[in-house]
């Protein structure tokens, strides 16, 4: 037990490496938001709970009351994500859910413990494709999420409990900083 808090304090400890990549992600998010543009995320099994928590924050509120940003994780929709993997393969559900709708200026948010997950690498494809900004959210080297992306949070690890840890940080990081910085504190 004491070995395991210790690994996670060990890795969240390095994160401060991390801040001035996390005020570029910030500084890109606000951009996004105050142009009108819209913030899709997505990831697969805890990572997409970790997707959908950070819409959440951003299209509700996070610490203080204020209007609510366009944030939307694309796992949500379950007739799209099953049909698609159904008529075609599963690799593809996020990448024609952003051909759908995704507009120059958008950013997307790809969060994969290993940065290999097909379907997170084909949708980053797809947003680049459409001027989308891509900021991926992995382990220790980024895996071939990092070709596609033009921001990167690489957690310096490869264990996914520690990644998907440090995930949660970042994220709760990011949604303060973007809230004080658009709406200020109560």
């Amino acid at each position: 037990m004491k070995a395991a808090i210790q690994d996670h304090l060990n890795t969240v400890t390095a994160l401060v490496d991390a801040i001035p990549e996390l005020e570029r992600i910030v500084r890109a998010l606000i951009d996004c938001f105050t142009r009108g543009g819209r913030l899709y995320v997505l990831g697969n099994g805890g990572s997409a709970a970790d997707a959908q928590h950070f819409a959440a924050e951003l299209s509700g509120h996070f610490l203080i009351e204020r209007p609510p940003l366009a944030a939307e994780a694309l796992h949500g929709n379950t007739s799209h994500l099953t049909a698609v993997a159904n008529d075609y393969d599963y690799g593809t559900v996020f990448a024609r859910a952003l051909e759908a709708t995704a507009k120059p200026g958008d950013i997307l948010v790809a969060i994969s413990t290993s940065g290999n997950s097909e379907s997170i690498v084909r949708a980053a494809r797809a947003a680049r494709d459409r001027q989308v900004k891509v900021i991926a959210m992995t382990g220790a080297g980024g895996g071939r999420l990092a070709e596609y992306a033009d921001l990167l949070l690489a957690v310096p690890s490869s264990d996914t409990g520690r990644i998907q840890e440090s995930h949660v940080v970042f994220l709760h990081a990011i949604s303060e900083h973007v809230e004080h910085a658009m709406f200020g504190a109560e």
